[in-house]
């Protein structure tokens, strides 16, 4: 069974637009082609298209999704190639979730703050703990 660009792209969530971008930069040798030129998806090139995407939301650059498919092309050869590159997207991935970590800890952080704030009416209420703190302190 084949499928249509637009399929793909629905079934992606990507648009056709995308998809024909990816081909012009020669992320999907893999698609063949009707006689009259248009592209015949496989489920095999939607699983592929897959980790495309997956490599796409990590920021990896198109070069380099370029490189791991010649990789796939050329075969065992490359295996450790492929696997160093996502031990690679493993530590960039964790380093972006940390990130993230910290980014919810400040967005939790002002979400209790306002939400005290709502609760007494006055973001001044923060003004008066700050103040006993000092003075506790003392």
């Amino acid at each position: 069974m084949t499928y249509s660009i637009s399929e793909v792209a629905k079934e992606l969530n990507l648009t056709v637009y995308t998809l024909r971008y990816y081909d012009k930069e020669g992320l999907m040798p893999f698609v063949e082609r009707s006689p009259g030129g248009a592209r015949n998806f496989k489920e095999s090139d939607i699983d592929f298209l897959k980790i495309i995407q997956c490599l796409k939301s990590t920021g990896m650059p198109i070069k380099d999704i370029k490189d791991f498919i010649a990789w796939c092309s050329e075969g065992d050869s490359t295996l450790q190639e492929r696997y160093d590159m996502f031990t690679e997207r493993k530590a960039s991935v964790e380093a972006q979730m940390e990130e993230l970590r910290k980014t919810m800890e400040v967005i939790e952080h002002k979400r209790a703050y306002y939400r005290t704030a709502l609760d007494a009416g006055t973001e001044e209420i923060h003004q008066s703990k700050r103040m006993g703190n000092f003075i506790a302190n003392i």
